[in-house]
């Protein structure tokens, strides 16, 4: 049975449904969403054992894409964009595939259809490792896990998931089922012969990042053969957030056709 996704709305008009990717949340798209709400409703979804939604066991990508339909839908949606960020781009790849007839235009940000090697979960065992008691502070967690996550950049982000409620703290996400989830996550579900979604695609790539190399162009062309690559030359993977002007002007652009 598909879950109920926890969502903030912004702004008026066609709706766009934004889906973040792996260990994110919807309010880490909180400006992207507010410069497209002038023009767009926008929908900003936690996915599942992620930020506000519920838990579950597995991390499928079909079942995730279920997710997205079944709770755009329950708010009254059933035509809309999406706009999926790694993680978030392949379950927004695969609602367009289940459901091309609800997706009018598709826009994946530096992600492609592929299998990825298995990059994040020593990220997740850190945090799995790390004895939460006595922690009263994001800082005390960021000296903890500077030792096994030297980034200082990827430690605050991770760490925007760890909350603190009745005197102690925890993790908004679910680390089990992420860990266990993290084969197929880092996959590409196999599709169905012949099934394409046909509608306009955008794909978004980071210049200075390795997700979407010219070698993944046929998977993207099987499967979206009306697609366009579009590169911010000046960022990485998190395109949005380094390079938020330029991002926003490409997608509108893309939007407004």
């Amino acid at each position: 049975m598909p879950l109920a996704l926890a969502a903030v709305e912004y702004g008026a008009g066609p709706p766009l449904a934004i889906l973040h990717g792996l260990f994110g949340s919807g309010r880490n798209w909180t400006s992207i969403a507010q410069g497209l709400a002038p023009q767009h409703r926008v929908i900003a979804l936690d996915l599942r054992n992620h930020g506000a939604s519920p838990w579950a066991e597995t991390m499928g990508y079909g079942e995730m894409a279920e997710d997205v339909r079944a709770s755009l839908s329950a708010r009254g949606y059933e035509h809309y964009a999406l706009l999926g960020h790694s993680m978030g781009g392949k379950v927004a790849m695969m609602a367009a595939l289940q459901h091309p007839e609800m997706v009018e235009r598709l826009i994946v940000a530096d992600i492609a259809p592929v299998s990825y090697p298995m990059r994040h979960l020593c990220e997740v065992e850190a945090m799995r490792r790390l004895d939460l008691t006595g922690i009263q502070r994001r800082s005390q967690a960021d000296v903890a896990l500077a030792a096994a996550i030297p980034d200082a950049a990827e430690r605050a982000f991770l760490l925007q998931n760890l909350i603190f409620n009745n005197g102690g703290a925890r993790w908004r996400l679910n680390l089990e089922a992420i860990e266990q989830g993290m084969p197929a996550l880092v996959e590409f579900p196999a599709i169905p012969a012949g099934r394409t979604y046909d509608g306009p695609a955008l794909f978004l790539a980071g210049g200075r990042s390795d997700y979407v190399q010219p070698a993944y162009e046929p998977a993207i062309r099987r499967f979206f053969p009306k697609h366009e690559i579009a590169r911010i030359e000046k960022a990485g993977h998190w395109l949005h957030a380094e390079q938020p002007a330029e991002f926003l002007a490409i997608i509108e652009r893309f939007l407004s056709r």
